[in-house]
């Protein structure tokens, strides 16, 4: 990392990262270690969630645009996170929060149940390989997650340049009872909140198609049985 990001670690993180219990890995998370929103952020307010934030560009933009919101950044690589604290500290944000942990484990095992307004996975790493296939993050295990993360009437917002990833994402979340479309055709229209960030440029420059998906958590049904 550079010198910016070094100071970023060293001065920044104790303030606005999430000190995250380890299970086996260096970015695990320790089962039983849920936090309380409220702590974290010193309020209540509503809690969006962005997994594999990169460099920070899309939730910095976000976290600026809507101060009244609590923002999570999920990422497992360091100098990503840096970037994102040092972007987040010239903006003066306060409402943005990070952790340094692999992203199921996150929506597993630190948010509670129910915790999140919106989580947003745009340009996930496509491992388009099909040897690697078996590597992306939008599978069926994945969705249970984040169902559980996900309040009722919460949406998950997805965005993806490689066409047969993005068959995927609709695929394993159309099978889910947890999830309903909130779009409606085949692709949801380009989510306005999301900034055009290089992975989206780069897409574009080379001819691919942006597939954006939005999903909305189901309500449970609260008629049981006959008395």
């Amino acid at each position: 990392m550079s010198d910016a990001q070094d100071r970023a670690w060293e001065e920044l993180a104790p303030e606005v990262v999430i000190d995250v219990p380890r299970d086996a890995g260096v970015t695990s998370v320790l089962p039983g270690s849920e936090v309380d929103p409220a702590v974290v952020w010193g309020r209540e307010a509503g809690l969006i969630a962005e997994i594999g934030s990169g460099q920070g560009h899309a939730i910095v933009h976000a976290a600026a645009s809507a101060p009244d919101v609590n923002f999570l950044a999920i990422e497992v690589f360091r100098a990503g996170l840096a970037r994102t604290m040092l972007d987040a500290e010239r903006a003066g944000l306060t409402n943005l929060r990070l952790v340094e942990a692999n992203a199921p484990e996150v929506l597993e095992h630190l948010l509670p149940t129910s915790s999140l307004d919106e989580l947003w996975i745009f340009f996930p790493d496509p491992w388009h390989k099909n040897k690697h296939n078996k590597r992306r993050l939008i599978t069926d295990e994945f969705a249970p997650k984040a169902a559980q993360a996900l309040r009722p009437g919460g949406v998950l917002r997805l965005a993806t340049d490689w066409e047969d990833y993005a068959l995927q994402m609709r695929d394993v979340i159309d099978a889910s009872p947890a999830f309903e479309r909130a779009f409606e055709g085949e692709w949801a229209p380009r989510f306005e909140g999301r900034v055009v960030t290089a992975f989206e440029r780069k897409g574009v420059k080379v001819g691919r198609a942006i597939r954006d998906l939005a999903y909305r958590r189901a309500v449970p049904s609260t008629t049981g049985p006959e008395a």
